[in-house]
């Protein structure tokens, strides 16, 4: 084999070695409500960065963490509340000086457009009312804390329906198994067939905080980094606007 053919084969090896090497990977885990708009995010931001890939996992706030804690392969943590951001930071996996707060979420009651529910002190007339199971999902949390300070979760309590999400909530009231769900307005409005019939007053839940963290490994992944930098920007935020999320305050650290 002559010298000139030697080395076109190295200099093509180099290049697919360093194809190999400029392909990053990001994990992400995020809180299922922020699917959609993770989705478009990560999206687009592959589509400006050839060769880069996302893998994104969405799931109840507190699965993820006890996913993070036994198998600590994710860059990036995005909870729906502070609890699983703490959960995480006891346990040393998180970078501390990375944590900022995403975005927030307001709280709706939605059910079918034919009944007519206006407000709290209502929804202890209802039969079943969906709620995401509150020791494992942020949302549920919410709806139970916004019950118990409305002072109408001692009538109602044994109506509750507890789902494994915001969005299985939904589900149960267009199956008929739930008058209502109290959920995440951006998950309501994700729902053709049911409608929002009023928004749970603040002054009775913690406000909805979608933190957000490097993990240990995501600060070491330039890539990660890179793209942690994008989501606290401009851009992400007109995505998080269209897609219902309030973006009041919307980069703070903790």
């Amino acid at each position: 084999m002559s010298n000139g053919v030697i080395l076109i084969i190295n200099l093509l090896f180099v290049q697919i070695l360093a194809g190999v090497v400029t392909a990053g990977e990001i994990h992400i885990s995020a809180a299922i409500s922020l699917k959609e708009v993770m989705n478009e995010l990560t999206k687009d931001y592959a589509n400006n960065n050839p060769g880069l890939k996302f893998v994104n996992k969405f799931d109840a706030s507190g699965s993820l963490a006890k996913q993070i804690e036994n198998q600590p392969t994710v860059d990036i943590f995005i909870p729906s509340n502070m609890m699983w951001m703490q959960y995480l930071m006891d346990r040393y996996m998180l970078d501390n000086f990375s944590i900022r707060t995403f975005t927030f979420n307001t709280l709706v009651f939605a059910g079918n457009p034919g009944k007519k529910v206006s407000g709290m002190n209502e929804l202890p007339r209802l039969k079943k009312i969906a709620i995401g199971r509150p020791e494992r999902v942020a949302a549920g949390e919410y709806a139970l804390e916004s019950l118990i300070n409305s002072g109408v979760y001692k009538a109602l309590h044994k109506q509750l329906l507890l789902s494994k999400d915001s969005r299985d909530s939904l589900k149960y009231v267009e199956l008929g198994e739930a008058d209502g769900a109290i959920v995440y307005r951006t998950d309501a409005l994700f729902s053709r067939r049911l409608k929002i019939h009023f928004v749970i007053p603040q002054e009775l839940y913690s406000r909805v905080v979608y933190p957000m963290a490097l993990t240990v490994t995501g600060a070491r992944n330039g890539d990660a980094r890179a793209f942690f930098k994008y989501l606290q920007g401009s851009d992400a935020r007109a995505v998080l606007e269209r897609y219902g999320f309030d973006v009041n305050n919307h980069i703070s650290r903790h």
